[in-house]
């Protein structure tokens, strides 16, 4: 059954890498940040619209491995729609899953983005999988640029 659940899990990573959701650069948006992987070159540049105290659009660019394109995905997913506030408590939680192994999760917050808990388990992959969150939180806080160093 794990198993199952594993080989689904990464079906639908791959899926967001093949045809990553919200793909785009938007006009006019009102929060922006590139990141930048140095250990593997990973790229990417977000783009926010947010108004009336939640996000209303989110979109991004950018090249790097399969994990890093699928977390960006499942990111503009999960943050469309939420609060500034909702949006910093996700980055939390998706960094407390991928740096601090033992840690109690909030698993209502993360839905769909558990799906990369597994990454954990390969140290040089979580670089890739959080680079698009600091991305984010750079964009948040009005930084124009994040690093996962």
């Amino acid at each position: 059954m794990a198993s199952d659940l594993s080989d689904l899990y990464q079906e639908i990573l791959l899926e967001h890498n093949r045809r990553p959701r919200n793909f785009r650069t938007l006009d006019n948006p009102t929060h922006q940040a590139d990141g930048f992987n140095p250990l593997c070159g990973d790229q990417i540049s977000l783009q926010l619209i947010v108004g009336n105290n939640k996000v209303d659009d989110v979109g991004f660019q950018g090249h790097g491995c399969a994990i890093s394109r699928a977390s960006a995905s499942l990111l503009t997913q999960a943050v469309k729609g939420a609060t500034p506030d909702e949006t910093m408590a996700m980055f939390e939680e998706f960094h407390k899953m991928l740096t601090e192994p033992d840690a109690e999760l909030d698993i209502d917050l993360l839905g769909d983005l558990e799906m990369l808990a597994g990454v954990i388990a390969y140290p040089t992959r979580i670089k890739c999988a959080i680079l698009a969150w600091h991305t984010l939180k750079a964009a948040m806080d009005g930084e124009t640029v994040a690093t996962t160093e």
